[in-house]
């Protein structure tokens, strides 16, 4: 492969992290018809991964910038292939599933914040040729987002009609790891530190000097005289929760509000919302592009309208039990998904020096991930609260951070 092709070999390793989060999302309605789980503890194991996930992110990113990229995201992929060995001895022990979960979390925070770098480094001279850090940027978004719709959908076909279904499952997972971790086997180091200490072999010779990159489309990491922490705080931190609370919803919170009448098909319409969300998420890539061109916070803005309206639409389908309507929520839910982590990317790569890329990167997918919690949060709140409501109350969040986030980023940009 080109040298300016490493980065699809990383891509790979996104892919497998997506597909080990969203495997056992398809399955949590087969949890409670097989293994006689409630509700509450369904979508307690579903939140758990979070649990593991914020140290596996806040730990990942120092351990990338201190110890290389390339360690961290072999070590991650280990513990999530363990993590998905306990969770398919969960119909044996179900007391498994919940390190399971734990682990999973783990492996996929630390393979996200190093992976995450590590595409884009690849992606960007001296490495590759990428017009901008944030086009590289959103390359990682891309590939997680492939590993989150294919994961989830495979788990429920399999689930619906293979043998064992708990365990087949999860097989799939256990090959892609692998072969998604031999594929990348011969990507170079990309970490400052790590290249500066070993200034010999590929990754030196990959340091020759280049034509410098494009700024990016706002004009420069801390536009407005604004620092980079405060830009990141005023500007992504709001948005971050976002990114995940709008397919948790769509494929954890959803399928179980909507899928009374579908009798034997409930694990395959599971998988095909889990399919769906992150799915559309990849088709609105080429959007997130243009509008970024645009302005910095044209894709946040849309993104978080386009959560808002899916909100709305669940809220509409739930209430009158309708699975099409819903399908359709879920695909609003998958476009703000992928506009607004295509933002957040972006800005990251736009606002960190390279030696604290990761560290910031980390910090960003921790926020993400807040999300996750959101359909437990539902859950707990349907004891006061019909669920209509609450996704209606759900979409008045997202348009107070639509209008919050517009009027900073305007103000920002004079």
């Amino acid at each position: 492969m080109s040298p300016q092709r490493h980065w699809l070999r990383a891509g790979w390793l996104m892919t497998a992290s997506g597909w080990s989060a969203n495997q056992f999302s398809a399955l949590l309605g087969a949890y409670r018809t097989d293994l006689g789980l409630t509700t509450a503890t369904t979508t307690a194991l579903f939140a758990v991964y979070v649990l593991g996930l914020i140290p596996g992110l806040l730990l990942g990113g120092p351990l990338a910038d201190h110890r290389g990229r390339r360690p961290v995201v072999f070590t991650a992929l280990a513990v999530s292939v363990l993590a998905t060995c306990l969770l398919m001895a969960g119909p044996a022990a179900a007391w498994a599933l919940w390190p399971g979960r734990f682990l999973t979390g783990l492996g996929a925070g630390a393979l996200l914040t190093a992976g995450s770098v590590w595409i884009k480094e690849l992606s960007t001279p001296p490495y590759g040729t990428a017009a901008t850090p944030g086009a590289a940027a959103r390359r990682a978004g891309l590939f997680l987002s492939a590993g989150f719709a294919s994961g989830g959908l495979a788990a429920a076909l399999i689930a619906q009609w293979a043998p064992h279904p708990m365990i087949t499952a999860y097989l799939p997972h256990l090959v892609l790891a692998a072969a998604a971790a031999l594929f990348a086997a011969h990507a170079p180091e990309t970490s400052p530190a790590r290249t500066a200490a070993h200034p010999t072999g590929e990754s030196a010779a990959a340091r020759t000097p280049t034509t410098p990159e494009p700024a990016p489309a706002h004009g420069g990491s801390s536009p407005g005289g604004a620092s980079p922490a405060t830009a990141f705080r005023r500007l992504v931190v709001p948005v971050a929760p976002w990114v995940f609370a709008a397919p948790t919803i769509a494929f954890a919170t959803l399928p179980g509000l909507v899928d009374a009448h579908l009798d034997g098909w409930q694990t395959v319409y599971a998988g095909v919302a889990t399919a769906v969300t992150p799915g559309v998420g990849l088709l609105v890539a080429p959007l997130a592009r243009r509008l970024a061109a645009r302005h910095r916070i044209a894709t946040a803005a849309a993104g978080l309208a386009a959560v808002a309206l899916g909100l709305l639409v669940a809220a509409l389908a739930v209430a009158h039990t309708q699975p099409a309507v819903a399908l359709v929520a879920a695909a609003l839910l998958g476009a703000g998904y992928g506009l607004c982590v295509a933002y957040g990317l972006t800005e990251v790569a736009a606002l960190a020096p390279a030696p604290r890329l990761a560290r910031l990167t980390a910090r960003f997918w921790a926020l993400c991930y807040l999300g996750f919690i959101t359909p437990y949060a539902i859950t707990l709140l349907t004891h006061a609260f019909a669920p209509p409501a609450i996704l209606t109350g759900a979409a008045a969040l997202a348009v107070l951070t639509l209008a919050t986030v517009t009027y900073r980023g305007t103000r920002s940009s004079r």
